[in-house]
């Protein structure tokens, strides 16, 4: 799984908005797994020993649950009787770590770190006035590879974070400037991670 992940990673940055992945070992401490029985599969097989299995597997390890993933199969001892266990006999869940969400799938666990720092919230808001300005270049019909002026009236906490990346927005919309002024007339007026503009965009030339 790692080796198909690292030769598509940058796709699936990109396409997902992530900005680095880390791959951690099963034992690892960080994400903490949980193992109960399925009772839908198991509930004929062990009948009155149901209760006994279910005891033994919240007894597990982090080792123990990890071994489980890698081999599909584990040979519980209960009292005196040994009982193989397909992994698909059992369900696994991961526990909530506070600022990530956490989602499983097979042997697969993701934990993604949701905290949004101000950098991200930068990034997020040059992100979004890149998509309303190509709406705008659609809606005008301009060409693909029209390139066009731009001209900005916002507040100054918007206006520092569309500066902070003004080369990314620039190249995404083929632009040469971001120009930051009062508009008193015209121009089509916008939301940006909750922030009020308005723009004026037309083509150079």
């Amino acid at each position: 799984m790692k080796e198909q992940l690292t030769k598509i990673e940058d796709l699936i940055k990109s396409e997902v908005n992530v900005k680095e992945f880390e791959y951690l070992n099963p034992d690892n401490t960080f994400i903490s797994k949980k193992i109960k029985p399925n009772f839908v599969a198991l509930g004929k097989k062990l009948g009155s020993k149901m209760k006994a299995v279910s005891a033994a597997l919240a007894k597990f390890t982090q080792e123990d649950i990890a071994s489980f993933e890698r081999d599909g199969k584990f040979e519980l001892n209960v009292d005196g009787y040994i009982i193989p266990l397909a992994i698909n006999e059992v369900e696994l869940t991961s526990e909530d770590i506070p600022g990530w969400t956490v989602a499983s799938k097979g042997p697969l666990t993701i934990a993604l770190d949701i905290t949004i720092t101000p950098e991200l919230q930068q990034e997020g808001a040059a992100r979004e006035f890149v998509n309303r300005i190509q709406k705008i270049r659609k809606d005008n019909g301009f060409e693909l590879t029209d390139k066009i002026n731009v001209q900005i009236d916002t507040n100054d906490a918007l206006k520092s974070a569309l500066m902070a990346h003004k080369h990314y927005i620039c190249a995404e919309i083929l632009a040469d400037e971001l120009e930051f002024l009062s508009i008193e007339e015209g121009g089509t007026e916008v939301e940006v991670n909750e922030n009020q503009l308005i723009t004026i965009v037309t083509k150079k030339g």
